[in-house]
């Protein structure tokens, strides 16, 4: 089980930040949340289960006895649902490690009724292993089916092919560029990519940035978005960079060694989850394929033969229940990775239509020609997601996913 306090210190910042002007009441409970998730820390780690149990039991009836106005009832009922959703179904999971079979299955009840919907995590999570043949848990867990984000993947359209010929071209920056030059000899990446053939290249300069430079996905870095500066400011504050700035780190390390790369975000079909994933997707020679590329988890994914998968590859085995597995020396699990967090966030998918230095500049005016280039899949209503507002918009991939055409720019 991922460690709940992480989770909880995640949903207290949140909580905290919407906490500006609220009542000394939220304030108390926030002051007295965050004493109980540090209690916690101790005792789930420890293996202390039954005073971990006693913490979130605790959490839950300070939640039970809060006196909100209604007005801040309102403003935090999102906090106080997710709060409540994750607390009781981690007291599910502690209880039914003790043997406390009926408790457990009243609080995964609960954890339902306050929303919770990760029906992969509950479905996987061996912690639930002493209730999991229970009747009445297998009903309840079998109401989260609805909110499975691989089923919900599964059901979307397919694509279709288009006429292209009016989009934009995708264009790589070449090597030769002044700036791309100082990121290789900065970084010495021929040190880094090592003497091997070109696969072993690109796994090792992955590696290289998900070990060396900390991932942190809430923090929005505080420097230019380069990754000199990225490197730099992760060493200067010891602070980690979010998914996106990992991606734009190893893309402009990818091109400063001659691989044509993008960064690739990977959305979600819910306009209203803000949370989705930046990735990379490198082109082999070697292979004549695109490459998923993973900088934050140190992940990249294959097949059940090890054949190296492209995004394109690896959304479409999702959908088809095929084989998939990480690399061994990934971050992650593939049930958490794959089957429930990429699952969610592979519904579409965006890049830009010129993959260079610093892209996406914090502080110096934007690139007039850049664009944002959307793929996504056929019969979806997407008029209202606020994300596409000024996308070129693809229903087909061998447009969005064509091998390099064109000459990288000086």
């Amino acid at each position: 089980m991922k460690p709940l306090f992480s989770l909880l210190l995640f949903i207290l910042l949140v909580a905290s930040s919407s906490a500006q002007t609220a009542s000394t009441t939220w304030n108390k409970f926030l002051s007295d949340f965050k004493k109980l998730e540090q209690e916690y820390k101790i005792y789930y780690p420890a293996k202390d289960y039954q005073k971990a149990a006693a913490t979130l039991t605790a959490i839950a009836t300070k939640m039970d006895s809060l006196q909100l106005t209604e007005k801040e009832r309102q403003e935090f009922q999102s906090t106080i649902h997710e709060i409540n959703a994750n607390v009781y179904y981690y007291l599910a999971c502690l209880q039914s490690m003790l043997h406390q079979k009926k408790d457990a299955i009243a609080s995964f009840d609960k954890a339902i009724l306050w929303g919770y919907t990760d029906y992969r995590t509950a479905l996987n999570n061996t912690e639930l292993d002493h209730i999991r043949k229970d009747n009445e848990f297998m009903k309840a867990l079998a109401q989260l089916k609805q909110y499975d984000k691989l089923t919900l993947l599964q059901q979307s359209g397919g694509y279709m092919s288009e006429n292209s010929a009016s989009l934009p071209i995708f264009d790589y920056q070449a090597a030769s560029n002044r700036n791309l030059v100082a990121v290789k000899d900065f970084f010495n990446l021929d040190s880094i990519a090592g003497h091997g053939d070109e696969i072993s290249k690109l796994c090792n300069i992955m590696l290289f940035v998900a070990n060396t430079i900390k991932y942190d996905g809430s923090n929005w870095a505080l420097c230019e978005f380069d990754a000199i500066d990225f490197y730099n400011y992760h060493k200067a504050s010891g602070k980690g960079i979010n998914c996106r700035h990992k991606a734009m780190t190893l893309n402009e390390m990818y091109l400063a060694m001659g691989f044509k790369s993008r960064y690739v975000t990977c959305m979600p079909k819910d306009d209203k989850d803000t949370d989705c994933h930046v990735i990379n997707s490198v082109y082999s020679e070697t292979l004549k394929k695109w490459l998923w590329m993973d900088p934050s988890h140190g992940t990249f994914v294959m097949d059940d033969k090890n054949n190296l998968l492209s995004i394109e590859e690896v959304r479409e085995h999702l959908r088809n229940n095929q084989p998939l597995k990480l690399n061994s020396a990934s971050k992650v699990s593939k049930i958490w990775y794959l089957d429930s967090y990429m699952a969610k966030n592979l519904y579409w998918i965006q890049c830009t239509n010129r993959s260079q230095f610093n892209t996406e500049s914090r502080y110096r005016p934007a690139d007039p020609a850049l664009q944002y280039i959307s793929l996504i899949p056929s019969g979806w209503d997407t008029s209202n997601n606020k994300y596409l507002k000024n996308n070129v918009v693809t229903h087909d991939p061998a447009y969005f996913w064509r091998s390099p055409e064109r000459n990288a720019t000086p």
